[in-house]
């Protein structure tokens, strides 16, 4: 049974309500107990980071930040977004992403005011601190990889990658 992340985290906001928390594990089947045992979980553990920046800015040339925001937890576009990172997380892990969560549209924060997203959307800001991808539905871990795959800064990352193979290594 495929399983939804239960440590939500909001940058620059807040955490998660605990009431959300437990109404998307709730909808996943998902136990503290299976969460710790499952390898997906412990997969995903640089995906979705425990602790969280103040801001933004403490991520820059760090990470890349992909925000998922909905109107709540329940949110099938929501439920499926998070779904597909937690199914295929090595991609976004060697991107070096970090994946936030906000589902509080009565509690605004400061990254709902800057992004303004109406019911789902998810935004991508790049290492660089700028906003690489917007959209308003679910998108596979395949087309966000394409599109950090598509930056500058990544094709530096995998030209200095491929200049520090040694002779007659295969790149990952």
């Amino acid at each position: 049974m495929r399983k939804l992340l239960a440590s939500l985290i909001v940058l620059a906001c807040g955490p998660l309500a605990a009431q959300d928390v437990a109404a998307v594990d709730a909808a996943a089947g998902t136990t503290p107990e299976t969460q710790q045992t499952e390898p997906a979980a412990q997969a995903t553990d640089g995906l979705f980071p425990n602790e969280r920046p103040d801001t933004l800015t403490a991520l820059k040339w760090e990470k890349r930040v992909l925000i998922v925001f909905a109107d709540s937890p329940n949110d099938p576009n929501f439920r499926r977004q998070v779904e597909a990172l937690r199914e295929v997380p090595g991609p976004m892990l060697d991107r070096d992403v970090v994946v936030f969560l906000d589902t509080e549209p009565d509690d605004p924060s400061p990254l709902r005011e800057t992004f303004r997203p109406r019911g789902f959307m998810l935004v991508l800001v790049g290492k660089d601190g700028q906003i690489k991808l917007r959209k308003p539905f679910p998108w596979d871990v395949r087309e966000i990889s394409r599109s950090i795959d598509k930056t500058e800064l990544r094709q530096q990352e995998i030209r200095d990658q491929q200049g520090n193979l040694s002779p007659g290594t295969a790149p990952n």
